[in-house]
């Protein structure tokens, strides 16, 4: 199984380049480092991801769950049915999962992470639910994660906040090329995963649907293209937050006209959220524990470094090459590679070419390896077949056209 390989690699990795540069370098400190490195990201994965993570899941899954009472979630799935019916042809109709991986997504084009992850814990729960083998991943929920992992989020706020923290003349100036480069990644995705199942996006409805979807995330894109550039992440926040506390305020009402008791049916699924939240911990701890070993064993320094090497080797521009581990990085680590990002802008200057690429490179996709331990680990899924390299694939054509839009945007 993938996840086996990784864990193993990774392990492996660090252990034989840390004996290497204690016995030929002399390095008497890297057992230590990696020992500490341990410990640290055992700690970071409990207090820092799953602690803070059990309040939000509590309560978003104790939203949704009134959502469903009170019809909304299947009101969703009704308006999207003709489009996941084919997408996910293993999903009856009419099921409210459709509903909630719309408000996964949704709230990830929103760039709104907190209310993202609860929302799309509940679909993975509901797609394993109809999943005839427990332990291995089902056609959906490949389909599901690799688009959740590969989404678009229309404006990368965090990115640009850390873009006017370091000095950017225009924080801004990334956003265009952060959407293109996610949007190919997530067509990626889709494409590699349809291709696997054999579906066929070429249908007419599927067809219309995904050039309906471009077509609203490009008049969206041309909206805020035309805003002056210090209006842009003020209406964005308006307008993600705004959407966010609709769609709440909807539940509510909706359950408060039929009469449903509120409170009890906000306390019934909340209780599965601070569940679900206890569950992943052993998953997360296990999987962050081996990339901090192969981050810190200097295993993705030698690979940044070979691989500059053989770029210099070939003669072609190798600007792109000064933020790469960000790129190779992201992936593995979201905080880590949001540390290289700020790491290539402090070294080379926000708005240098590396410290926009970093930029792009850092807003083009999900980190697949925390995805994946994330989500099939609250549902405690073993064998997760293809999705990985799904989901590197998408990752590989973001960072591809992210080197390609950031030559063309900024030279």
């Amino acid at each position: 199984m993938a996840i086996n390989w990784i864990w193993f690699l990774f392990f492996g990795t660090a252990f034989i380049i840390a004996l290497v540069q204690y016995l030929f370098l002399g390095n008497t400190e890297i057992f230590k480092l990696l020992v500490d490195g341990m410990f640290d990201s055992a700690e970071m994965a409990v207090m820092d991801i799953a602690l803070p993570l059990a309040g939000v899941m509590t309560f978003f899954m104790g939203i949704l769950q009134i959502g469903e009472k009170a019809g909304a979630i299947q009101f969703m799935a009704k308006i999207i049915r003709p489009f996941f019916t084919r997408l996910f042809p293993d999903i009856p109709e009419n099921h409210p999962v459709h509903g909630q991986m719309i408000m996964n997504f949704s709230a990830n084009l929103l760039g709104l992470d907190n209310a993202a992850t609860p929302f799309g814990l509940k679909a993975m729960q509901g797609l394993q639910e109809l999943n005839p083998e427990k332990e291995t991943a089902s056609p959906a929920q490949i389909m599901f994660l690799t688009l959740h992992s590969a989404g678009p989020v229309l404006i990368p706020l965090s990115i640009m906040a850390q873009r006017a923290i370091y000095g950017a003349k225009d924080a801004s100036d990334v956003f265009i090329p952060c959407l293109m480069a996610t949007y190919a990644a997530t067509m990626a995705g889709l494409i590699f995963v349809s291709i696997k199942q054999k579906i066929r996006l070429w249908e007419p409805v599927l067809m219309t649907w995904i050039i309906g979807i471009t077509a609203v995330l490009a008049g969206i894109l041309a909206y805020f293209s035309s805003l002056p550039k210090e209006q842009i992440e003020i209406q964005s926040k308006v307008f993600s937050n705004g959407i966010l506390l609709l769609i709440i305020i909807s539940f509510i009402t909706a359950a408060f006209r039929k009469k449903i008791d509120l409170f009890s049916t906000f306390v019934e699924g909340a209780k599965g959220g601070f569940e679900t939240s206890v569950r992943i911990i052993p998953y997360l701890v296990g999987m962050l524990v081996a990339i901090s070993c192969f981050r810190n064993s200097g295993a993705l320094g030698y690979i940044v470094d070979a691989m500059k090497i053989v770029i210099d080797w070939t003669g072609i521009d190798n600007r792109f090459s000064d933020a790469l581990p960000t790129a190779l990085l992201h992936p593995i680590s979201g905080s880590g590679s949001r540390a290289m990002m700020i790491d290539t802008m402090k070294t080379f200057g926000a708005d240098s070419f590396p410290g926009r690429l970093a930029s792009v490179f850092q807003g083009s996709a999900e980190t697949i390896l925390y995805v994946v331990a994330l989500y099939f680990g609250s549902v405690q899924v073993k064998n997760i077949k293809y999705t990985l390299w799904a989901g590197l694939t998408a990752d590989f054509v973001g960072i591809l056209t992210a080197i390609a839009v950031s030559y063309l945007f900024f030279g």
